[in-house]
């Protein structure tokens, strides 16, 4: 059976399927990583999965995915999550791909999509700068028409993984006089231009996930701007829906809740019922999470507009992951001060998991933001 025949299988079969597939070509070696890996670590992961029509679980089939339901992509996250399969480099995958998939030009389509799958284009986001962070709309980087090309300077902070990527998606101002959201286009830009400047920001964890990239007048080729010019806020707030899809994936809080169990087992609490008690609560909160994911997910599919409910999986997720993380610490004693892996056992780094707990809830539009958008938009609040 290929992978265009998986969405006909059974739940269980599919979970075994997925697993099986897991088991046998995730690389040992790359599971449970204490930190995010960079693409010549997870290459390999990715190549395999491209190579068996595993990468992209949500595409539809004529664009090279595997045309799951939401209800098999949650059980695919489950079983990554169960082997500690490591996140790959997907923006690509996750972001642009949905985003041309469904507002695309054809020649877009067709150059940048199979180059997604093969692993050719590995993407990065560049969307926020120095103050204009959760305030997207005021973002400064502007494009200036020149030909049939733009010329494009400014500035990008907290670049997802930059120094891997070959392509940058960007929002930038093409027009400084109409309002801030109205005059924002959205261009796909080779990481390779002249004038592109990649300088790594070092985390509280000594990693060097985040970037900053500067533009300094970088040519790029007008038809690779998505949407119409001055549009670019509307390809933001759809491609904004997708990033909020994949930052509410229960993915976090599902690892963290499996390297709680083991920690528990490690401290031998994993009978303690003060201790079960506050697992099981997280536990009934992670199954609430995958419903909530799922439904919507399951929009998508049917080819529906996100609304701002989709705000509620960023929040409630993230937060999910930082008390999962924050027990972790509470039963660590004094083995939560170790910034490395525990002794004996790389699975497990609680003062790791910790640290990168914090960042969900500020990056992707930090949770305040999101609650304010569930305020004004679900509950009709006044913004003062």
């Amino acid at each position: 059976m290929t992978a265009e025949d998986l969405d006909l299988l059974g739940d269980d079969a599919f979970r075994a399927r997925a697993r099986a597939f897991i088991e046998k070509e995730c690389p040992a070696e790359l599971r449970h990583p204490p930190k995010r890996l960079h693409l010549e670590q997870n290459r390999p992961w990715y190549m395999k999965r491209a190579a068996a029509g595993w990468l992209a679980p949500g595409w539809p089939k004529e664009f090279g995915g595997m045309g799951l339901s939401p209800a098999k992509q949650v059980i695919l996250i489950e079983e990554l999550e169960r082997a500690g399969a490591p996140r790959l480099n997907d923006h690509g995958v996750t972001m642009v791909g949905p985003l041309l998939i469904r507002h695309g030009s054809r020649e877009q389509q067709e150059f940048f999509l199979p180059k997604v799958l093969s692993g050719e284009h590995i993407w990065c986001q560049g969307y926020s700068e120095p103050n204009a962070g959760s305030d997207l709309a005021s973002l400064r980087t502007e494009a200036v028409v020149d030909g049939e090309d733009y010329l494009v300077t400014g500035q990008k902070t907290w670049t997802t993984m930059a120094t891997d990527a070959n392509w940058i998606f960007l929002l930038v101002r093409t027009d400084k006089t109409a309002k801030k959201q109205e005059g924002i286009s959205f261009l796909l830009v080779p990481m390779d231009s002249p004038g592109i400047t990649v300088k790594p920001i070092i985390s509280l964890d000594r990693h060097d996930e985040f970037c900053e990239v500067f533009f300094d007048a970088v040519r790029v080729p007008r038809k690779w701007r998505v949407g119409a010019e001055n549009q670019g806020w509307e390809m933001a707030k759809a491609l904004l829906g997708f990033e909020r899809i994949f930052l509410g994936s229960p993915r976090q809080p599902a690892h963290a809740l499996s390297r709680l169990g083991l920690l528990a087992e490690r401290m031998g609490l994993s009978d303690d019922p003060v201790f079960q008690d506050t697992f099981t609560r997280h536990r009934l909160d992670l199954a609430d999470g995958k419903a909530l994911y799922a439904a919507q997910v399951a929009k998508l599919k049917r080819g529906e507009v996100l609304g701002p409910e989709v705000s509620m999986l960023k929040i409630f997720q993230s937060e999910l992951y930082q008390r999962i993380s924050e027990t972790m610490l509470e039963i660590a004693g004094e083995q939560a001060a170790l910034e490395g892996p525990l002794e004996g056992n790389r699975e497990l780094s609680v003062a790791g998991t910790f640290i990168t707990a914090r960042a969900p809830t500020i990056y992707g539009g930090t949770n305040e933001i999101q609650r304010g958008i569930l305020a004004r938009n679900l509950l009709d609040l006044p913004d003062r």
